[in-house]
């Protein structure tokens, strides 16, 4: 497959503005406003199929049809970068190596929109990413591309970035708007939501960063194209892959969306390290529930993920072998969760602390056996919090019941944790 969000990978250094426009860069830019409406724009999006790569998935160009046109003011786009998922580290990947991709990409959501100021909002650790969007962004500048009537075409932006305070919650969407706006990084009520009541109360739109680094690609080659880069019918365009774990090869892949888990464990990752076997894998962040070698022919399309019973969220892939104490692991995701709950409703301030003291109490040998109907019970009430940062933590731990429960239930009868880890 033609890579065209890591196709100018080099280590350790960054694609500079010249030669990212010597080659082809900012040309669908071009062809955008010189040949295409804004409606035009966003309706090529929505043909592309393109799906947000942030975690939700849900469909680009339908959400920025939420977007009223006759309202007074501005509107806004707000791209997050405040990567904080455990196992996902693709929007760094990217923007250390080519943040012209990015920009070029608001620049096309933006003319689609209706936006004249956008604003990347960038997780606080990601210091090297920042300094290559503010080069890029001054570097667009003084080429015309960004500022006052660009290209002549009427269309002005201004971009901006903005550093977190890094915290995980600002990874909602909602909450992140609350921290550009300097006030506490809390999920806010929905309805109204940001595409009619968002940024300092006018229109907004929240993208990933991976969603859009895609549009200028989409816009240049056509949807029908962008959607043949996938490795099935039914998935649309590539997608970044981010491998961590008990494998031989753990980067970031650009891959066609929907190959099987198999096919990149015993590819790309070039299979598992020598003496160990697959055991279980997060498919696609820490908030995603796991998978087993029963998994092994499952498409990684949002679909089809969905279907087998977990989320391809962003698509970082933890893998464990047969070492792993998978109460240990749901442990080590549930201490970072509770750590990160914002505090403001009563199931994620409450409840993940709990959980965290059950599952702590297994792993050293002083479970019960009500313990696992206590942490099936807590599966199903921290649905009911507030934004999805708890549902979400609630992932691993479903599958851990799902698929390790003699595991859970071997802790608890010997008194230790069987790997040893206590």
């Amino acid at each position: 497959m033609k890579r065209i969000l890591l196709g100018y990978e080099r280590a350790g250094q960054c694609l500079t503005f010249d030669e990212y426009s010597g080659n082809n860069g900012f040309a669908a830019l071009r062809k955008a406003l010189g040949e295409m409406s804004p409606a035009q724009v966003q309706q090529t999006v929505i043909d592309s199929g393109l799906r947000g790569r942030g975690g939700a998935g849900f469909p680009t160009g339908k959400k920025w049809s939420f977007v009223p046109r006759d309202l007074p003011g501005p509107r806004y786009l707000i791209c997050n970068a405040d990567e904080m998922e455990p196992g996902t580290y693709k929007d760094r990947v990217l923007l250390e190596q080519n943040p012209h991709l990015l920009i070029e990409g608001m620049l096309l959501a933006c003319y689609a929109l209706g936006v004249e100021h956008a604003f990347i909002f960038v997780r606080r650790g990601y210091e090297l990413a920042a300094e290559n969007l503010r080069q890029g962004i001054a570097a667009a500048h003084r080429a015309g591309l960004l500022g006052r009537n660009i290209l002549g075409s009427g269309f002005s932006l201004e971009l901006d970035i903005h550093q977190s305070a890094g915290r995980y919650i600002c990874g909602e969407e909602t909450a992140l708007i609350n921290a550009l706006e300097g006030v506490r990084a809390n999920p806010r009520v929905k309805p109204p939501f940001p595409a009619v009541k968002g940024l300092w109360g006018q229109p907004t739109v929240v993208n990933n960063v991976e969603t859009l680094a895609n549009i200028p690609a989409i816009i240049a080659r056509g949807p029908a194209w962008w959607r043949g880069l996938a490795a099935t019918p039914e998935a649309a365009g590539p997608k970044l892959f981010c491998i961590s774990g008990h494998v031989a090869n753990t980067e970031c892949f650009e891959l066609p969306l929907g190959m099987t888990l198999g096919e990149i464990i015993d590819g790309p990752c070039g299979g598992m390290r020598p003496g160990s076997r697959f055991k279980a894998c997060i498919p696609g962040g820490a908030s995603t529930p796991y998978f087993t070698r029963e998994h092994w022919g499952v498409a990684m399309d949002f679909d089809p993920v969905a279907r087998a019973g977990s989320r391809l969220g962003t698509g970082g892939i933890i893998v464990f072998d047969q070492t792993t104490c998978m109460v240990g692991a749901t442990l080590n995701l549930i201490r970072f969760f509770a750590r990160e709950s914002c505090g403001w409703c009563t199931p994620c301030r409450e409840g993940l602390p709990f959980v965290r003291h059950i599952l702590e109490r297994i792993e050293n040998g002083r479970g019960k056996t009500d313990d696992i109907e206590i942490l099936r019970e807590h599966v199903r009430y921290l649905n009911y919090a507030f934004c999805a940062l708890a549902p979400g933590a609630m992932g691993p731990l479903e599958g851990l019941l799902r698929l390790f429960g003699d595991e859970v239930k071997e802790h608890i009868v010997r008194g230790k944790c069987p790997f040893g880890n206590h």
